[in-house]
């Protein structure tokens, strides 16, 4: 059955970023109404002048208690029947030099605050009958990628999360969905990033195609959604066959140390 789009309240985090941009523009043109929250205020404000229909704006950072809050009691005001976790952050480079504050705070933001959210808003989706959470991950929640640990431990936690949710509330009203781009064409990643993706040959996708995916894995009620070939057969011998990964990205690894070591060198400079 066809998701009625105009009957739909779509909470979007990080809708100030690349892919929860497009995700708005996207629902909003479907005729859903949305509830935009990120931590920029002029670039939210920006978003919502441009959008078909009328939308709310919740400017905070879910991060935080108060943020966290605020969220929520707009949510009170206006019950979503859609929750798309889309906010994160990247730290890339050499593991060992990345300052612990930094690790943390993108495990909060990609992992921590969805969790947290998601658990907050458990009893305002049940009781819209139907409804929807849309936890965006990434190919790296499948693979464990050089450089980029912490990321990929966010991600594949949020992986885990989703997962054990589509299995217990298997049975309920609320359906949990997992969506896992490839690398993207936004802010999230550095020229450096973007260089080595070149140099590697990895594909890098418009946002509007995660926003696309995002509604097609939702009218085909597909609980988990990989973009992007062949990064998804990737992620499948990863599972099955984890050795022929480790090969296959050591022989990998001076590109990828050449792009990204220097990354951390730069920022602690």
């Amino acid at each position: 059955m066809a998701i009625q789009w105009q009957h739909q309240v779509c909470l979007i985090t990080g809708a100030s970023g690349g892919i929860g941009e497009a995700i708005a523009r996207k629902l909003a043109g479907l005729g859903a109404s949305l509830i935009l929250t990120g931590r920029n205020s002029a670039k939210l404000s920006e978003l919502l002048e441009s959008l078909p229909g009328r939308h709310t704006v919740a400017c905070a950072d879910i991060t935080t208690a108060d943020g966290l809050d605020k969220v929520v009691a707009v949510c009170h005001e206006h019950p979503p029947t859609m929750l798309v976790n889309s906010a994160g952050i990247n730290e890339i480079g050499d593991f060992s030099a990345i300052p612990m504050a930094r690790i943390e705070a993108l495990l909060t933001t990609n992992l921590t605050a969805p969790i947290a959210l998601t658990q907050r808003l458990l009893p305002v989706l049940q009781r819209a009958g139907k409804s929807y959470v849309v936890n965006v991950g990434s190919t790296f929640g499948s693979i464990g990628f050089p450089c980029h640990a912490a990321y990929c431990a966010s991600k594949f936690g949020l992986r885990g999360f989703t997962e054990s949710l589509i299995r217990e509330y298997a049975h309920s009203s609320v359906n949990f969905f997992y969506l896992a781009p490839r690398a993207t064409q936004t802010a999230i990643n550095s020229d450096a990033v973007v260089s080595m993706n070149k140099a590697l040959g990895n594909q890098m996708d418009p946002p509007e195609r995660v926003a696309d995916a995002l509604v097609a894995q939702l009218e085909g009620n597909k609980s988990r959604w990989f973009i992007g070939f062949p990064e998804k057969l990737f992620a499948r011998i990863n599972g099955a066959f984890p050795g022929i990964v480790d090969r296959a990205l050591i022989k990998k690894l001076p590109v990828i140390q050449r792009f990204l070591t220097s990354v951390t060198k730069e920022k602690l400079s």
